[in-house]
């Protein structure tokens, strides 16, 4: 028989004693929710072939999570949606062409390696979309690496002819080379080969931010379907905003000086900002819950790592590979045990040592 229990005591259990109401499968619902808008401008853009790669990443991606939680006996964790989440920013990370068999073997790699075999959920250190990508990267460097036509680099090729007066010539051998290049492809084959970046008009940056007629990966293009996406996030408070903010505001203000610097072999600024997977990265990768900072002087710390990274990458004249944002995250990834290690709050009441 049960001692009865004085309904005046308190009970004392563990921290936390107060809770958000948050669940996991809340959260990556609402960044399932805040990608809508880019998804339906991957379609418009891409057509079939948006469709296509998102829906094999996403079904791949939930198969194997299934696959891998059955060989480890452990439960079921396709309800927390986050294989879905890592499919769907898998496939915003792809060109629009690129053979499902890769897509395939990507998202196997991003769910098997990158996450289940760390232990799952919350124990990955890697992004996983991200690590899936740049294995993709290395092992089929060609696929992505293709583009398809796009009008905006004819636009920026008019635009240099008008420009050049000794060298026409030249410029229309840039109008053919452009043509299946994004603009930060553009810019780093500019870059090696020792010419200036020809001028971009406002009209360009209007293409930018809207991605009409942009080369680029299925997701990425489309500047104002991301923010759309970030602004859901920030009100659901989903994401802060200390890592996107330092890291945006360092490419600009990388970009800004570089330009002031270097005026004929630099992108302005706007162009980083709205060219390439800067966008779909600072929100809805760098923001990552897991492998990402938990203080908010470690956030900034960790954006604007990001942020140098990724120029650097872009900027290097010795470099191959014109985008930086995949590998500036996954490098800060690494580093978050030690950026957390290091702009760890003080406990209350302690003294520091």
């Amino acid at each position: 028989m049960n001692p009865e229990v004085n309904p005046n005591l308190l009970m004392v259990s563990s921290s936390p004693h107060a809770h958000s109401g948050a669940s996991v499968r809340r959260i990556m619902l609402d960044v399932l929710i805040a990608l809508t808008p880019a998804f339906s401008a991957a379609c418009w853009f891409f057509r079939l072939n948006a469709l296509r790669l998102t829906a094999t990443c996403v079904l791949t991606c939930l198969a194997t999570e299934w696959v891998c939680r059955k060989l480890m006996k452990r439960e079921n964790s396709l309800g927390d949606l986050s294989a879905a989440v890592t499919g769907v920013l898998l496939a915003f990370n792809l060109p629009p062409e690129l053979p499902t068999w890769m897509a395939v073997a990507g998202s196997v790699f991003a769910i098997a390696i990158a996450k289940q075999v760390f232990g799952g959920l919350g124990y990955n250190p890697f992004n996983p979309a991200l690590a899936g990508r740049v294995f993709m990267l290395i092992s089929f460097t060609g696929a992505m690496t293709t583009w398809s036509r796009a009008n905006w680099s004819y636009k920026l090729a008019a635009a240099a002819q008008d420009a050049a007066t000794a060298a026409t010539s030249a410029a229309g051998g840039l109008a053919d080379a452009l043509t299946t290049a994004t603009p930060l492809g553009m810019a780093k084959a500019v870059l090696k080969s020792g010419q200036a970046i020809p001028g971009f008009q406002p009209s360009l940056f209007t293409d930018f931010f809207f991605g009409a007629n942009l080369n680029g990966c299925v997701g990425e293009t489309c500047s104002i379907a991301l923010l759309a996406g970030a602004v859901y996030l920030l009100a659901r408070k989903v994401i802060s905003w200390h890592i996107p903010v330092a890291y945006l505001a360092t490419v600009f203000v990388y970009a800004w000086v570089l330009k002031i610097c270097c005026p004929g072999s630099a992108l302005p600024p706007m162009a980083h900002l709205l060219s390439g997977g800067l966008f779909l990265g600072a929100f809805f990768m760098a923001t990552d819950m897991v492998t990402s900072p938990i203080t908010k002087k470690g956030m900034l710390v960790f954006g604007i790592g990001c942020g140098v990274i990724t120029m650097l990458i872009r900027t290097s004249k010795t470099g191959a590979y014109p985008e930086g944002v995949s590998f500036a995250i996954l490098i800060m990834n690494s580093l978050t045990p030690l950026i957390n290690r290091a702009t760890r709050n003080r406990v209350f009441g302690a003294k520091k040592a």
